[in-house]
């Protein structure tokens, strides 16, 4: 199974520079914020495995909240402008980046010469590699789908489309749904398209299969080792530890849920000319990117709880949402959370199906609860109880947070333009329906409907 990766190379702009840098990655679109997938400092389109790629001016608007809140000792003066080009892919990331420093050279130095220390006459490769930042956690839709299959699965859909309007010019299907089928199956084998065959999605089923076979094991073992009796004293011990420590986590947390200074009051709105700039950017396509930066509240307690949520994020969610969606959310192709300035800062980036405004009611409506697991120790966040609780729930204050924290993307580029989602599952099932060896009546009909 070929599975996904993703890159980000972040460096610190040169001071005065930025504007100069803005205009440069503008003159790559052929839209507002999206790409030309052929121009000429990163043609995107002759790399065959990236899915998104973007560059963007990470510069943090909010950065003198946090002097606001906690005075001068929380200000944070040197806070770097960030350039940051990232993108997800099939395979490794690091060849990847070896064929872009390959094939796009030129280019991007040109891109990279206005950030700080940047060396001319450096390898380019060794200077992408040691910028290179890894995400504290990330989330894939589907594992294991590759751009080719994608694409051919796109043509094919195309290809048995025109067959069938061939077959039935008027719209009216005579024939059993059944013979259609098998003469699609035959005018696709003698003119194409043809698919590359799929890889064994085996090393996922193992890895989940596998957790669970090991998690058993754990909660069975005493019981192997000890009599029945220490088992239980055993467990009994370890379950009064585990709840004096939540126990203590909980009177913790939910002191700095109510002292914190930064939760005296809601977040502040965006102004009218942030929304218009985001909004600029948007609709271009049926899938857009979302590209959030802010602050990590100071404090010891917050970092390490916003470290552990993302772990637990990034742990759980190939197990428990390999295909199609992240817990109720099916919109959702690509996300990253990348810490930056040592977990002072943090980025949130994706790319999801659908409009803003909609994107931002799926979490708010359907898992709110994720949203503060993950954030909830950003500065300036809405108030949370016992972490997972309210926050989210406060939509317009939620709202006001993530509008107010939401970068212009300066380029992004989609690997298969028009797709959404939902698109693309259906044309893996059509694909499923032409590979299966029977079908009943019943069920080609049903084939027959998602042409």
């Amino acid at each position: 199974m070929i599975a996904q990766s993703n890159f980000m190379i972040a460096a610190p702009i040169n001071p005065g520079r930025e504007a100069e840098l803005r205009a440069l990655l503008l003159s790559m679109n052929k839209l507002p914020g999206f790409a030309d997938p052929h121009n000429v400092l990163v043609p995107f389109a002759e790399f065959d495995t990236i899915h998104f790629a973007r560059f963007v001016i990470l510069k943090d608007e909010t950065v003198d909240d946090l002097a606001e809140f906690y005075g001068p000792a929380g200000a944070f003066p040197d806070a770097p402008v960030y350039l940051a080009f990232l993108g997800d892919c099939d395979g490794p990331a690091e060849a990847l980046l070896r064929n872009l420093a390959n094939r796009a050279e030129a280019g991007l130095r040109k891109i990279f010469s206005y950030c700080e220390g940047f060396d001319p006459e450096a390898d380019l490769l060794q200077w992408m590699q040691s910028h290179s930042v890894k995400p504290a956690a990330a989330y894939v839709n589907t594992i294991g789908r590759t751009v080719r299959q994608i694409r051919e699965e796109a043509e094919l859909r195309e290809a048995l489309q025109k067959h069938l309007a061939k077959l039935a010019p008027d719209g009216a299907i005579k024939q059993p749904p059944g013979e259609i089928r098998k003469e699609l199956i035959r005018l696709v084998k003698e003119s194409g398209p043809w698919l590359t065959p799929l890889e064994s999605t085996f090393p996922l089923q193992a890895r989940r299969v596998g957790f669970l076979a090991a998690a058993a094991l754990v909660l069975v073992l005493p019981f192997l080792l000890l009599s029945f009796h220490a088992a239980l004293l055993f467990y009994a011990a370890i379950f009064t530890v585990l709840g004096l420590a939540l126990g203590a986590f909980l009177a913790l947390l939910r002191k700095h849920e109510t002292t914190d200074p930064d939760l005296a009051r809601p977040p502040k709105p965006p102004t009218h000319k942030h929304l218009a700039a985001l909004a600029a950017l948007q609709d271009h396509d049926v899938t857009n990117q979302y590209t959030a930066f802010g602050q990590v509240r100071p404090g010891v307690f917050a970092r390490r709880l916003t470290v552990a949520a993302l772990w637990l994020i990034d742990f759980a969610s190939p197990l428990l949402y390999p295909a199609g969606h992240l817990a109720r959310v099916q919109t959702i192709h690509f996300a990253r959370w990348v810490f930056l300035d040592g977990k002072r800062r943090a980025l949130f980036a994706s790319n999801y199906d659908g409009s803003y405004e909609s994107y931002m009611d799926d979490f708010v409506n359907k898992v709110s609860f994720g949203l503060n697991l993950a954030f909830s120790q950003a500065l300036n966040w809405p108030k949370t109880r016992f972490l997972i609780w309210g926050g989210a729930e406060s939509e317009q204050d939620f709202k006001n947070y993530q509008r107010r924290h939401t970068l212009p993307t300066e380029t992004w580029y989609k690997a298969y333009p028009g797709l959404s989602l939902s698109d693309i599952a259906r044309n893996a099932r059509i694909r499923q329906g032409l590979e299966r060896e029977q079908m009943s009546e019943t069920e080609a009909r049903q084939w027959l409907a998602e042409l």
